[in-house]
């Protein structure tokens, strides 16, 4: 893998001619987690779909630019909210999906690596109807990882999930995860306050930062500075909201 770059969202959205976001500058920094939260309709998915070079159905007027002055979306892997796996093809077959739709041939060392840092070594031959849902989850974190790409997009990823296999996943990303530039979109205080090491609320009128806990991610869901920060962003949530 590549050194995980900065990345600078630069720019406004609109949809229609109404304005989706203001004008906005969001730095991811490298290495690091960076959860972005918000209301409903405020942009954060077009902001993760813009960076992935993914269509948004919005006109972007701005830049997205990485700190080596290196291509951002060739170096780009996403994570969506649905696993998006392919009902008929195995665990091992969808984990590998990414090179066998460009035409190569999968590492497949590499495939059963990441199928046993996930604890999916049992499921290997299995389809995803055979499958749990934190199971499909970690189906597809495998597949992301085996993109091996230095940007990570995450598009609230874990919000399906019930509370313990959430917080399960929410360990597993951040071990994994380790090194690389990630933006999680998330609509759970509680997820940033675990996991983000910057966090920043999304409105319809701009940006604004949250100071992150000091202790390092994934952090205690008990921990007092956790909760603290869980309860502050909840209330710039309902204030953006009002």
């Amino acid at each position: 893998m590549t050194p995980a770059p900065d990345l600078i969202v630069k720019g406004k959205a609109s949809i229609d001619g109404a304005t989706l976001f203001a004008p906005l500058t969001l730095t991811l920094g490298a290495g690091q987690w960076t959860c972005l939260l918000g209301g409903s309709g405020v942009g954060k998915t077009t902001v993760l779909r813009l960076i992935a070079g993914l269509n948004t159905g919005a006109v972007f007027t701005g830049e997205i630019m990485a700190s080596d002055g290196q291509p951002v979306t060739e170096r780009v892997a996403y994570m969506a909210q649905d696993d998006l796996l392919l009902p008929w093809a195995t665990v091992a077959q969808n984990v590998s999906l990414g090179a066998r739709l460009r035409g190569e041939k999968p590492d497949l060392a590499r495939r059963d690596r990441l199928i046993e840092r996930m604890r999916l070594q049992e499921h290997l031959g299995k389809k995803p109807s055979e499958l749990s849902g934190g199971q499909r989850q970690r189906v597809a974190l495998a597949r992301t990882l085996m993109e091996d790409r230095p940007i990570v997009l995450l598009d609230e990823p874990f919000s399906a999930l019930d509370a313990r296999t959430r917080a399960d996943m929410q360990d597993l990303a951040a071990e994994a995860l380790q090194g690389r530039t990630v933006l999680l979109v998330t609509h759970d205080p509680g997820e940033a306050a675990r996991l983000g090491q910057s966090i920043t609320v999304m409105t319809q009128h701009g940006l604004t930062p949250c100071n992150p806990p000091h202790a390092p991610a994934p952090r205690h869901v008990d921990d007092l500075e956790t909760l603290a920060t869980q309860g502050a962003l909840l209330r710039m949530l309902r204030e953006g909201a009002a």
